[in-house]
């Protein structure tokens, strides 16, 4: 059984800095393409990065490039995410997922697994 469990998720005021983690079994971590998305309340669902299986290259939504880094270790089966210069817009549940796809992936049906997600709240 595939488990995805994330933390790290927390209140911060604007212009904090958070690690998020999400810690994976039940696969094999090294073969998976693993993405984080975030939904904020009333909103849909968003992609914010991804990490390929096959290179580690990193893919990341315009807004949250060059303040998040997406990163992966395989010997621990986990995935982070450093957002750093946070903002109130940035307000929402962050949640990890598992894709079996290389490259770029943006798309909700591109994920085979899911997480329950973390709470991050940013104050002004």
């Amino acid at each position: 059984q595939v488990q995805m469990v994330e933390s790290g998720g927390r209140l911060v005021q604007a212009g904090g800095s958070l690690r998020l983690s999400c810690v994976v079994s039940g696969l094999t971590f090294s073969n998976f393409a693993m993405g984080w998305f975030r939904q904020a309340p009333g909103k849909e669902r968003e992609w914010i990065a991804n990490i390929s299986w096959l290179n580690g290259r990193k893919y990341y939504e315009d807004s949250v490039r060059g303040r998040f880094t997406a990163s992966r270790d395989n010997g621990e089966s986990t995935l982070y995410l450093q957002m750093n210069n946070l903002k109130p817009e940035d307000t929402a549940v962050y949640v990890c997922a598992a894709s079996r796809i290389g490259g770029r992936r943006p798309l909700d049906d591109e994920y085979e697994y899911w997480g329950q997600g973390t709470q991050v709240t940013v104050s002004s």
